[in-house]
């Protein structure tokens, strides 16, 4: 069977170079050949978006009240921070320096694949959140009532 995956899934290591590049896995490189978009994310990771999910994230993004201070803050950390690039031929993106030091990127990284977005992690920290939330995962307290 040879069905190719539509959802980023698994866990990589690669490194960045010394240009602050990164090797994505050979087995997304068919959902990011149109490009991606790197913004900010939460718990001071990267997130990598296909163009098609940003503009769905932006279409709800315009709903919320710009009265609201909290969609004010988000869309400002998560829109400024945005910046699209597209893979070389050897599935590399560059990841902005801005980017790199929100999440704290240097040599050793971890890619996380979650479904619609794939995240980038300095690999101490996702060893660290790995860890931190492995027993309540384990515990089913994470999504209570989900299985």
């Amino acid at each position: 069977m040879n069905a190719q995956i539509t959802t980023f899934s698994s866990t990589y290591t690669p490194r960045l170079d010394d240009k602050g590049r990164l090797t994505l896995p050979a087995q997304w490189r068919h959902l990011v050949d149109g490009g991606i978009v790197l913004t900010r994310g939460q718990d001071h990771c990267v997130f990598g978006l296909t163009p098609d999910y940003y503009n769905s994230l932006v279409e709800k993004v315009r709903q919320l009240p710009f009265t609201h201070s909290g969609a004010r803050k988000f869309s400002r950390m998560f829109f400024s921070g945005a910046a699209q690039v597209v893979p070389d031929k050897q599935g590399r993106v560059a990841v902005p320096p801005t980017l790199r030091d929100w999440a704290g990127l240097d040599r050793d990284c971890a890619v996380v694949g979650v479904m619609d977005r794939f995240e980038i992690w300095n690999a101490a920290k996702w060893n660290d959140f790995e860890v931190d939330g492995a027993d309540d995962f384990a515990d089913g307290d994470v999504m209570p009532g989900f299985f």
